[in-house]
């Protein structure tokens, strides 16, 4: 069977977002392909259930069943905005519900099925005018400069499509969770007067019967950092559970709001709670009867855990575990849906443990991570994995590739984006994918252990596995590379300032100046007050530049406002006065996520681009 090639970019398909009918019978689901053609990529409403092939209903994302299973609400862009549709199951052709200027976020259906509230941008958008800043949440990365607009939420009527407005101020709500009762909404925002230079935030609760907008009621304190909040409907109560973190830097933790009372749900796990977003797969709680369900993040994967209601350790119990990844889950009617991906797989989904698609390509091997464990030279235990043609019995080139964040980590399963890893294992390479300090699912200490030592914390976590894997007669020593994005891109730039054994280094949306940095990124404050606090200098690679020899290859999108492409173009002047060989692609609009959901021909390019410079420097002649 042949192995991945890159042009298999466009045959991957990749699920998310999964929606239980309310009678469990059926699975509704976003799948988003590469299209070649318009250079975009395309999103697809799927419906999937037991002992059928699942079948394609519109074009669109973001699925949400009515109440009664008989209207499915979703986006789907008009004029470049996304707006709201409704698809009727019974038959006929989708019928538009808003309108909104700016567009609309995700549909969420009152308990009655009459409304539907969605948040969204609001503001006057005038492109040409100046852009005025008084706080340093002016720009956003992948919206750009907000130019004083602000989201906030909105309720339509289902029947009319009457959408009324029911927040309104200077500051930005999250998505709203209807109660129970279908009177009020809570959201999590902040709203301090100075939040851009504090991490702050709050659970509210907005009257959505009254008149509009209205005055939201704050439900939480000052003692934790909320990141969402959702009403649950239960047989014995109904729960508002709300996810934030105790400290800005630390793990998510779920805790149940009552009358008067902020309850941390006890998990028995020293684990970060995963309520999703873009290179952060999980899932937002649910219920199941009693049983509260949600992820968390265990040695990089993403697992799906259940909370028995009446247990008294507070112990949960693991569902769905092993190598898989979950990136959504959906509870009705007792059943329990999910998608995850696998080492085989970027994604499948899943009704109580048995799958309903078979989205893997059928026709290409890939290669499988094996996972292995390090010891730094402080006998700190690093785990990682090892991707590589295991027939092969001399060494050869390694790749060091570093993940993002830095509190992200890789997983062994596929994710339809790195695709040079599987072309690199089929050329004889070994990559080497390392969790150091800092990664997600060791731990709150493991997870904290960078703060203000970027570098200087993880960097032996890194070199100690490359010679590892070169005592073992794995890898050779006089062919190996370092490559990674964001805070990946970041430890290529300062990996190659420590030591000159890495042949090439491909440095992605880099970070390589923390002073610029934290004065430029729109997490800039968040990254220096609280991520870097200390010596900013000291954790800087462009302090040491001028030690660098190493051809070096920047990938950087144009409109990145995480890292912003100045960090890639101070690293680029620095090595090409210095002599140093180096080239600096940019990518035309694309923001810091570009490589995950941009344009496929940038995807393309970009996988390319790090296959070809391995090869002309580590393993090629140099041209």
């Amino acid at each position: 069977m042949p192995r991945l090639v890159l042009d298999d970019l466009y045959r991957i398909a990749v699920p998310s977002d999964p929606r239980l009918r309310p009678d469990g019978g059926a699975v509704a689901y976003t799948l988003t392909t590469a299209d070649r053609d318009s250079d975009q990529n395309q999103a697809e409403i799927w419906l999937a259930a037991p002992g059928s092939e699942p079948r394609r209903l519109a074009s669109g994302s973001t699925a949400r069943w009515s109440p009664d299973g008989r209207l499915l609400a979703f986006l789907r862009p008009v004029d470049g905005q996304a707006q709201i549709h409704l698809l009727p199951m019974e038959g006929g052709e989708p019928r538009r519900l808003t309108s909104a200027p700016l567009g609309a976020g995700a549909p969420v259906w009152s308990p009655d099925g009459s409304r539907i509230a969605y948040s969204g941008p609001h503001g006057d958008l005038d492109p040409h005018a100046p852009v005025v800043a008084d706080t340093l949440e002016y720009k956003a990365d992948g919206a750009g400069l907000l130019r004083g607009l602000t989201t906030h939420l909105f309720v339509v009527d289902v029947a009319t499509g009457d959408t009324v407005q029911v927040t309104e101020g200077g500051f930005h709500v999250g998505e709203p969770s209807w109660s129970p009762d279908g009177r009020r909404l809570a959201f999590a925002a902040s709203m301090a007067p100075d939040r851009d230079l504090v991490v702050e935030s709050a659970v509210y609760a907005v009257d959505a019967t009254g008149p509009a907008p209205g005055k939201p009621e704050r439900l939480t304190g000052p003692d934790i950092i909320c990141t969402g909040a959702w009403w649950l409907a239960a047989p014995d109560r109904d729960r508002l559970v709300v996810a934030g973190l105790r400290e800005a830097i630390g793990h998510t933790r779920l805790y149940t709001l009552g009358p008067g009372a902020l309850d941390e749900v006890e998990t028995g796990l020293d684990r970060n709670v995963m309520t999703g977003a873009p290179g952060y797969p999980g899932a937002v709680p649910a219920l199941l009867g009693d049983d509260l369900l949600f992820c968390a993040r265990d040695q990089g994967r993403t697992h799906l855990y259940r909370l028995p209601n009446g247990s008294t350790a507070g112990k949960a119990e693991k569902i769905v575990g092993d190598d898989f990844t979950v990136s959504g889950v959906s509870v009705a009617a007792g059943r329990v849906a999910w998608v995850a991906s696998s080492p085989l797989s970027a994604g499948d989904v899943y009704l109580d443990g048995e799958p309903l698609t078979h989205h893997a390509l059928p026709d290409v091997e890939l290669f499988t991570p094996r996972p292995r464990t390090f010891t730094a030279p402080d006998g700190t235990t690093i785990e990682g994995f090892v991707l590589r043609d295991e027939t092969r019995t001399t060494p050869g080139p390694l790749l060091l590739d570093v993940h993002g964040g830095p509190h992200n980590a890789w997983s062994p399963a596929f994710d339809g984006a790195h695709l040079y890893h599987q072309q690199l294992a089929a050329g004889g390479w070994t990559v080497l994918l390392v969790n150091p300090r800092a990664s997600d699912g060791y731990g709150e200490d493991f997870f904290t252990a960078t703060v203000g030592a970027w570098g200087l914390a993880d960097e032996q976590d890194f070199l100690a596995a490359v010679d590892d894997l070169v005592a073992e007669g794995v890898a050779d020593p006089d062919r190996l590379a370092v490559a990674g994005y964001s805070y990946g891109g970041y430890m290529a730039c300062w990996l190659s300032t420590r030591t000159d054994r890495f042949k090439a280094a491909i440095p992605g949306g880099c970070v390589s100046d923390l002073t610029s940095m934290g004065g430029t990124s729109d997490l800039g404050f968040l990254i220096k007050a609280y991520e870097c606090r200390g010596d900013l200098q000291a954790q800087s690679p462009i302090a040491q530049v001028a030690r660098v020899t190493t051809p070096t290859l920047l990938l950087h999108g144009d409109s990145d406002d995480r890292c912003p492409v100045g960090q890639a173009e101070q690293w680029f002047a620095a090595l090409r006065e210095q002599g140093v060989p180096v080239r600096l692609v940019r990518y035309p609009d694309a923001s810091h996520l570009f490589i995950l959901n941009g344009r496929p021909s940038h995807r393309y390019d970009f996988n390319e681009r790090i296959i070809t410079w391995l090869e002309q420097w580590v393993t090629g002649s140099p041209s």
